[in-house]
């Protein structure tokens, strides 16, 4: 894999410095240029004076290195691992690797303080960030320290930047976790039919195996149906012109 820089100066490309990148991703600027010289991160793009900035993917990907290492993989297992996957991944379809990656492992809930919480999250937190994630069920205060989940720490904490108020997102993720209860209620009675006449050690190997292939078919087909919904929604002018002209109405 090449470290080389690319030289681009397209105005609506990648902007974040290496400083302001590893701040985000909660690392060092030394453990970034150790990763792009492993091959781990694509090189950044040249922008004005030749400085490197870097993008949504490369913060993605830092992310899912993040959820790697937190399974126990090395770093040549990890090297190993990025270069199988297609070269031009976009950020989002990053993120849904990562979510699968995370799946893998067991509810891990940690107590720590504050400083720690910062330290997990990848940047400071202040009270009205902390409630937000306690919100989410991410965050619990207890006894002057907090009870985090760390696998859903990340994702909380990304959830704190969506221009959206805590009520839509706290909307939304009840109706995500209506539909995923019902989804694995219904996949869990279609399995456990088809192995119901194995051995139980038999079971659970077959359970083991399935699992993250059956997280990574439902992240794919809601990501694909989400973007259908979403392309059909931006591309129907009456979606649009029905605010505008209940507004007309009223104030005729």
């Amino acid at each position: 894999m090449t470290t080389d820089t690319t030289e681009q100066s397209d105005p609506g490309g990648p902007k974040l410095t290496i400083d302001e990148l590893a701040a985000r991703a909660g690392v060092t600027v030394r453990t970034v240029r150790f990763y792009g010289t492993k091959g781990l991160l694509p090189p950044p793009v040249l922008g004005p004076r030749r400085v490197g900035h870097y993008g949504p993917e490369h913060l993605a990907r830092l992310a899912l290195i993040d959820e790697l290492q937190r399974q126990g993989m090395t770093l040549s297992a990890i090297e190993r691992h990025l270069r199988r996957l297609p070269p031009d991944l976009s950020a989002q379809d990053l993120a849904v690797h990562r979510a699968v990656v995370a799946s893998w492992a067991p509810d891990t809930v940690e107590s720590v303080t504050r400083e720690e919480l910062c330290r997990l999250a990848g940047r400071e937190l202040d009270d009205a960030d902390v409630v937000r994630l306690a919100d989410l069920d991410v965050v619990a205060v207890e006894d002057g320290g907090y009870r985090v989940d760390t696998g859903l720490l990340r994702l909380g904490v990304e959830l704190l930047d969506v221009p959206l108020s805590q009520e839509v997102v706290l909307a939304a993720r009840e109706v995500l976790l209506e539909h995923s209860r019902a989804a694995a209620q219904e996949l869990s009675r279609l399995l456990r039919g088809a192995v119901s006449e194995r051995a139980a050690k038999d079971v659970k190997s077959l359970t083991a195996h399935m699992h993250p292939l059956v997280v990574q078919a439902l992240l794919t087909s809601f990501q694909r149906s989400l973007r259908q919904e979403l392309r059909g929604w931006l591309s129907d002018p009456r979606e649009h012109a029905g605010s505008g002209d209940d507004g007309a109405a009223g104030r005729g």
